[in-house]
């Protein structure tokens, strides 16, 4: 077996993978590249491999520098299988397509200016029919599903708590009678996160590929970061001032909302004349929003509680959802404090560059990161404190107070990442280090020696790793021979059969699961099924 690395090595973008086995060629994420001018040239290369010969691809979130290539590679041969989880699917479906609109209108408005310079037209990456094509080779899974892709291969996906639907990849490969572990960790989140769940631990792994995008240093408590944002918030109020929060439309948006709701509608001591308007201003987020409502199976306990309640907690009585472009440019005609959450979170597009075109030169004004800021993009030249900037096309004078609220980050940082290695039972023989920059990655890298006396690489992009058989063992017994505990079922079917008693108080409807004579792998998918269903229908009741 040959590992390639293709991107996010020594970088925090483009994550690419490809496994080589004496049968299968198959791709762990296909992410676009993001930042500098020079990261991004790298999306119009061509593939180090040829897209109709993978096999599998196995997409660990839905996150455009993981997923942003695919329609590319459908492209351009692919006709294999992409295998992710149905939030990520749902995800994708909303931002492939608007990844293929920013595409078409970049290559639309730099043509124009090709056409008066006398130089020939560019094309974009892909079009919205290539997105759209590359939907039909998604299929879908849960988590904890045994994904018997064939005799060979078998994956299973765990909750990697980044954002929903993101996935710790667990891979068996079978060659010449024996299996290969291998763990990918994908982007792993931060624990006590609102929303979704914690990342969950993982058993073993003969191989271990694991993120390290904040693997030197350690985040700011989210209470904190919380309590922080809504001084911001009030301090920016008193002066008269607007927020504008750039944030990643798909998971961090719905964070802030959350937080937010909880402020707003639980805090007794606001002042009426405090609640200021918040305005969710991304087509995106509006459109990922609804995809979460949709996928609230993925939820923790705590948010399946409010929602069981009758509480939806993505709306809140000074909460607004823009959708149009003339709702979006009257928003910088409004003289009256409010908040502005918009994406694109690193400051590379989207409408936040036109709101911090008409805020950043007020003193009164704030603008708040939540977020990583990768090398070159306009977020991480704010951050890095320069007093002059260029957007859309004007000099822009930086007059506004900068904050950076790292707890709302939605990766883990040094001490979680530790953490999460420390608790495999059967630590792995080889940890590959990726999705960090130098510095973060070679950080990381030796703390993990250090600590757990592993072999630990941090590979170039375009290195490649050969598994020797004689260093395998297997370690599939936990997927191949499932152990059968009744009480296991016992308390799915009780956290089940709780829900479906909150329908029943709240609606006179009722429902019959005829779903109970099956076997075990196929009963536990169903009650994940029956939950992702009954937490819709509670979802429906609380709007």
């Amino acid at each position: 077996m040959e590992i390639k690395f293709l991107g996010a090595a020594k970088v925090v973008t483009g994550s690419n993978i490809l496994i080589t086995t004496d049968k299968h060629k198959i791709l762990l994420d296909c992410g676009m590249f993001q930042g500098s001018e020079h990261l991004e040239k790298l999306n119009y290369e061509e593939f180090d491999y040829n897209p109709g010969d993978i096999d599998f691809l196995i997409l660990s979130h839905a996150h455009i520098d993981h997923s942003g290539r695919i329609p590319k590679l459908v492209k351009e041969g692919f006709k294999g299988r992409i295998i992710t989880t149905k939030a990520t699917y749902d995800l994708c479906k909303i931002m492939l397509i608007d990844s293929a609109n920013i595409q078409q209108s970049d290559v639309e408005w730099e043509n124009r200016k090709r056409r008066r310079a006398g130089k020939p037209p560019i094309s974009p990456l892909y079009s919205i029919e290539d997105a759209e094509l590359s939907l039909k080779y998604f299929e879908t899974y849960l988590y904890d599903q045994i994904i018997r892709i064939n005799e060979d291969l078998i994956v299973r996906f765990k909750d990697a708590g980044h954002i929903l639907g993101s996935s710790i990849i667990e891979l068996w490969i079978k060659e010449k009678k024996e299996f290969t572990k291998l763990v990918f960790s994908g982007d792993l989140g931060m624990p006590g996160r609102p929303i979704i769940n914690d990342p969950e631990f993982i058993d073993s792994a003969d191989y271990l590929i694991i993120e390290s995008t904040y693997g030197n240093r350690v985040h700011e408590d989210i209470k904190e970061s919380t309590e922080n944002l809504v001084n911001i918030i009030n301090e920016t109020v008193l002066r008269s001032g607007t927020v504008v929060i750039p944030s990643f439309a798909v998971g961090r948006t719905q964070e802030l909302i959350y937080e937010l709701n909880r402020y707003y509608e639980y805090e007794k001591s606001i002042e009426e004349f405090m609640k200021i308007p918040i305005y969710i201003d991304s087509p995106m987020a509006v459109m990922a929003t609804e995809a979460f409502k949709s996928n609230s199976n993925c939820f923790d306990e705590k948010t399946k509680q409010l929602i069981l309640n009758g509480d939806n907690p993505f709306q809140f009585e000074n909460l607004f959802y823009i959708k149009s472009q003339e709702e979006s440019m009257r928003l910088n005609h409004y003289t009256f404090p409010k908040v502005i959450i918009s994406s694109s979170g690193m400051c590379t597009g989207g409408r936040v560059r036109h709101h911090l075109k008409h805020n950043l030169w007020q003193g009164r004004n704030s603008v708040v990161f939540v977020g990583y800021q990768a090398e070159g993009t306009l977020g991480r030249k704010i951050l890095d404190g320069i007093k002059k900037t260029k957007i859309l096309g004007e000099d822009i004078v930086i007059e506004a107070e900068i904050h950076d609220l790292e707890g709302f980050s939605g990766h883990a940082d040094q001490k979680v990442l530790l953490n999460w290695v420390e608790r495999f039972e059967k630590k792995p023989k080889k940890v590959f280090v990726v999705h960090g920059e130098e510095e973060s990655s070679k950080v990381f890298a030796n703390l993990i020696k250090k600590e757990f006396n592993i072999e630990v690489i941090t590979p170039n992009i375009g290195d490649v790793f050969q598994i020797r058989e004689s260093l395998v063992q297997s370690s599939t017994g936990d997927v191949l021979e499932p152990i059968k505990q009744k009480e296991d079922i016992k308390s799915e079917l009780q956290d089940v059969y709780d829900q479906f008693e909150s329908i029943i108080y709240r609606t006179d409807e009722l429902i019959d699961p005829k779903f109970l004579k099956q076997d075990y792998d196929k009963l536990k998918n169903d009650l994940l099924e029956l939950q992702q269903k009954l937490m819709d229908v509670n979802m429906l009741i609380s709007k």
